[in-house]
C-alpha cells in the first residue's frame, strides 16, 4: 500500500520521532490538529509500512556496554550457502546491533556493542567458528559523536 504524505503526516512522524510515548493529544497539539484525524493518519501511516513497531532507545554505556567496534568483514565466499550460514550467524548475535553489505573494497560492515574488549573477542572467536572469512577488520569507536534513528523529514 503507497499512500502520499503531505506536510501534516510528516510533521507527526518528526513528533513520533523525536518522542513517540507522547499521548495523542500532545502531538495533536504540536501538529495543529485534533486526536482522532492524527490517529487515523498514524493508523494509515502504519498499514502503509512507513512506521515500524515503537521501541524504547536504551543507554548501552548506563547498562555496562562500553565498547563499540565497527568490523569490517571481506570474505572471498560469495556463494548463496554462504550468505545463508552468514546472515543466521549474526541473526544469532545479539550483539550485532548493525549489519549492512557493501559496495567496494570491504564486503560488510557490522556494528558490534559489547561490555569491553574480551567480549568482543568471544563475539569475533564464535564468527570466526561459524563462517569463513578472508579478513576482519576491527575498529574501537573512541567516542559516540552523533547518533539517531530520525529521518531527517
Amino acid at each position: 500500500m503507497s499512500i502520499r504524505l503531505d506536510a501534516t503526516d510528516r510533521k507527526i512522524l518528526a513528533e513520533l520521532q523525536r518522542d513517540a510515548g507522547q499521548s495523542l493529544d500532545e502531538i495533536a497539539k504540536q501538529v495543529g490538529s485534533s486526536k482522532t484525524p492524527v490517529w487515523n493518519r498514524i493508523r494509515k501511516m502504519r498499514e502503509a509500512g512507513i512506521m515500524g513497531p515503537q521501541t524504547v532507545i536504551l543507554d548501552a554505556e548506563a547498562l555496562g556496554f562500553e565498547a563499540c567496534f565497527f568490523v569490517l568483514i571481506r570474505t572471498s565466499e560469495h556463494e548463496a550457502e554462504w550468505q545463508a550460514a552468514f546472515l543466521k550467524a549474526l541473526q544469532n548475535r545479539p550483539e550485532v546491533q548493525e549489519a549492512h553489505r557493501l559496495a567496494g573494497d570491504i564486503d560488510y560492515i557490522l556494528k558490534v556493542r559489547v561490555k569491553n574488549a574480551r567480549a568482543y573477542d568471544v563475539f569475533y572467536q564464535a564468527l570466526i567458528s561459524e563462517v569463513k572469512v578472508h579478513n576482519v577488520t576491527a575498529l574501537l569507536s573512541m567516542e559516540e559523536i552523533k547518533s539517531t534513528t530520525a529521518l531527517p523529514l
